[in-house]
């Protein structure tokens, strides 16, 4: 689902390698080769890596008509990207061209302290707007992967066979 999504997505980077041979706490994994060293990343970098992210998820429910946990570390990472759009980077219309850190740093301890600098209905509207980000970009995910199904399919088969697949196989499947 990852590379599949990624695959349509112009600013994400090119598939470097995927598998489906478990790796720690991951099912697989989908590895990417940068074309250029990014020291900052626009508002739409920043979606698509999130509607990426979410393509694995997306997947799961569009063919296997169930969710496991094994999307959990792209969920969290989906969520953190979409909670600093809001908080940290001013890429909010409902929240504006602002940041609302709630990381201090404390002297007596080791750790950082947590501390929100707004209101409760500030917070509601922050919840609010990371929501809105993760679901848009599910729905995105979910439609290019609709959109792809043949090429979905094509790229789990070969990886049911081989387990692991290349960039240029990846891309290969993609010129048939």
């Amino acid at each position: 689902g990852h590379a599949v999504v990624s695959r349509f997505l112009p600013t994400q980077d090119a598939v470097h390698e995927i598998s489906i041979v478990p790796r720690g706490m991951a099912g697989g994994y989908t590895m990417y080769q940068p074309t250029e060293d990014k020291s900052f990343m626009s508002r739409t970098e920043m979606i698509e890596q999130i509607v990426s992210l979410l393509g694995g998820r997306a997947s799961e429910a569009l063919i296997l008509d169930d969710i496991s946990t094994g999307a959990s570390n792209d969920i969290e990472r989906a969520t953190q990207i979409a909670k600093s759009m809001v908080t940290k980077y001013g890429m909010s219309d409902r929240i504006g061209t602002i940041t609302l850190s709630t990381e201090q740093e404390v002297f007596l301890g080791r750790d950082f302290a947590q501390e929100k600098s707004y209101s409760e209905e500030t917070a509601g509207i922050i919840d609010e707007e990371i929501k809105n980000i993760i679901d848009n970009c599910y729905k995105s995910a979910t439609q290019i992967l609709k959109s792809h199904s043949d090429k979905l399919h094509a790229v789990a088969a070969v990886l049911l066979e081989k387990e692991k697949i290349s960039g240029e196989e990846f891309e290969s499947i993609f010129q048939e």
